[in-house]
């Protein structure tokens, strides 16, 4: 057998505790004879004997014992919500971790619901629903006592619990699709009012406010839809439940009164019979009652163990020597996320330590896809990137992350302060480090003449701050600890002059002090900067070597400082605007 999950081993703590519960639940359960007893000997021993000290006693003796019964259910309670607490504790971290590592292989997915799912199930385990199945063994003894009274209260008693549990599988079976499709728009309806409200300045800019609005409510309507249609058949079968369990009440009772009538039974024997018969559909009833819950548990932990089977635990790592910053892609290849569309065919290239490469290429040929795999968030379908010879898969995340550093084209700023950001949110930073980054990066100035400087809130996602303003800190957190491996994915997209300038320096800086640079970019400056260029159309590698030798000649930034002018005016790319090898005028990638 292979090695237990997280998840198994979250269930497995639950279970020895459940073993435990199962106990207390025994002895509550045991107790719960007092009230027929009482009855029983309050109608056939003191209302006969008219005995008020045998009263007091019995009174007492059975106020003992439900006290008893209090605690033990307080014990129980208690005991059940610290198993919550420790399976969530087991289970929490690594199925967060699954979601990142999910979200990196389907970024489009919906991952995160994973997380939600951790609070159905431990609330179902921790609630009333699960103390339901606790309690349904002493079913059978409550009814056997029944029978042990008289056996037409027997059958009175075991044809209830029989209907109302015959309802519970009919609430399961006509409610199961409809609160399933229900839980299905309800997710969409929330994740597509989540996208869309990152846009909100464009819905406002644009008016689409409208027809966004109407997507969104056909979402909402089909989960209020399949949500009322699951509820009114719920509500019906709840309904129903309480109307059979009140006619039992009335039912047991008219037969012990005709059974004492006739002799057969006392007072006392009716009336403990009325207690017990509802103690053994008590369960059963609680059952229905949570039956909704316990199908969004059921369908949560489906989710879960499928999370768990398709990312399995990490391997163990080895703690490897600190990188050089050697780089080597070897046949790499990349899909489309959840198709087999290929986005990268073979690539493969190497740079040594200290080199500068810059990334080409013409729109949708895969220059992200690429440093995505570089910088290890994306898994290759085939091929490998190396780090110092280790393949980015054999490297511990956390280790790896220490010698890394990148920016994507989307710079993604999490809630707090910048110098929770810029040092990626280690427990105790060094301020040290912190305004060496940012210097590094030229955004010191910058900082420090916000509001707050380096303690500014930036808001979620970097709402508070400008396009430039979270490129710039995205660039000081990339080079924090200055890593051996720098990625930077358009890195000038949203600066100005003095950002540019900042950037180039920062480059040159990286450069100087031997670290691995890896960037893609149409700016001429940085060009310059480049030991060496890789251009990607389709996918493959049309032209990688020096960068002087790509373009013939040294670059030279024109006017703009947008443009790099080379000795074939007539063949410029108009998406990078550089003017490129004549053998990539086609467009056409070259056979290996």
């Amino acid at each position: 057998m292979g090695q237990a999950t997280s998840l198994q081993l979250g269930y497995r703590k639950f279970r020895s505790i459940f073993a435990a519960a199962v106990v207390f639940s025994f002895f509550a359960n045991l107790l719960m004879f007092v009230g027929p007893l009482y009855m029983l000997q309050v109608y056939d021993r003191v209302l006969t004997s008219r005995n008020e000290m045998t009263l007091v006693m019995l009174t007492v003796i059975a106020l003992a014992m439900l006290i008893s019964y209090g605690v033990l259910e307080l014990i129980r309670t208690k005991m059940l919500v610290r198993a919550g607490l420790q399976f969530d504790e087991i289970v929490a971290n690594p199925v967060f971790h699954r979601v990142v590592k999910q979200k990196t292989v389907l970024p489009g997915g919906h991952a995160q619901v994973a997380l939600s799912d951790i609070d159905r199930v431990r609330e179902f385990m921790t609630g009333h629903g699960v103390l339901a199945f606790f309690d349904a063994p002493w079913v059978p003894i409550f009814l056997a006592l029944c029978f042990a009274f008289h056996p037409w209260l027997g059958m009175v008693a075991t044809s209830g619990a029989v209907i109302i549990f015959g309802l519970a599988l009919a609430n399961e079976f006509i409610t199961r699709r409809a609160l399933m499709e229900a839980g299905e728009a309800a997710q969409q309806a929330s994740f597509f009012a989540n996208a869309t409200m990152q846009n909100a300045e464009v819905i406002q800019a644009l008016g689409m406010e409208e027809q966004l609005t109407s997507r969104w409510s056909k979402r909402h309507d089909e989960m209020l839809i399949n949500q009322a249609l699951g509820s009114d058949r719920a509500g019906l079968i709840m309904a129903t439940s309480k109307f059979i369990r009140m006619s039992l009440q009335i039912a047991i009772l008219a037969v012990g009164a005709f059974l004492a009538i006739n002799q057969e039974i006392s007072p006392g024997v009716m009336i403990a019979a009325s207690i017990i018969m509802g103690r053994a559909l008590s369960p059963v009833e609680q059952a229905v009652g949570q039956w909704k819950q316990f199908v969004a548990a059921r369908t949560s932990h489906k989710r879960l163990k499928l999370l768990f089977d398709n990312m399995p635990d990490d391997e163990e790592y080895v703690e490897l020597p600190v990188p050089e910053g050697n780089l080597s892609v070897e046949g790499l290849f990349a899909n489309t996320p959840g198709t087999h569309d290929p986005l990268l065919r073979g690539v493969s290239f190497a740079l040594r330590s200290g080199e500068v490469l810059t990334i080409v290429g013409p729109s949708g040929s895969g220059k992200t896809t690429l440093v995505r795999h570089i910088v290890g968030a994306s898994i290759p379908a085939g091929g490998a990137v190396r780090l110092d010879g280790t393949e980015l898969q054999h490297w511990r995340p956390r280790q790896l992350g220490r010698y890394m550093g990148y920016l994507p084209q989307d710079v993604k700023l999490f809630g707090g302060t910048i110098a929770e950001n810029i040092s990626r949110f280690e427990d105790k930073p060094n301020d040290a480090d912190i305004v060496a980054a940012a210097k590094l990066a030229g955004a010191h100035e910058m900082i420090q003449r916000l509001s707050n400087g380096y303690n500014t809130d930036v808001g979620e996602r970097g709402i508070f701050l400008s396009g430039g303003e979270k490129q710039r800190i995205g660039l000081a957190r990339a080079v924090y600890r200055t890593p051996c491996l720098i990625v930077l994915d358009e890195p000038a997209s949203n600066l100005d002059n003095v950002g540019e300038q900042a950037l180039a320096a920062c480059v040159r800086d990286l450069k100087a002090m031997g670290k691995t640079v890896v960037l893609i970019t149409h700016k001429a400056n940085l060009l310059g900067l480049s030991d060496k260029t890789l251009m990607l159309v389709n996918g493959m590698v049309e032209k990688f070597g020096s960068t002087s030798d790509f373009f013939g000649r040294r670059l030279k930034p024109d006017p703009q400082d947008e443009v790099a002018h080379v000795h074939q005016p007539k063949d410029v790319d108009r998406k990078t605007n550089l003017s490129l090898p004549p053998a990539s005028r086609a467009l056409k990638p070259r056979r290996a």
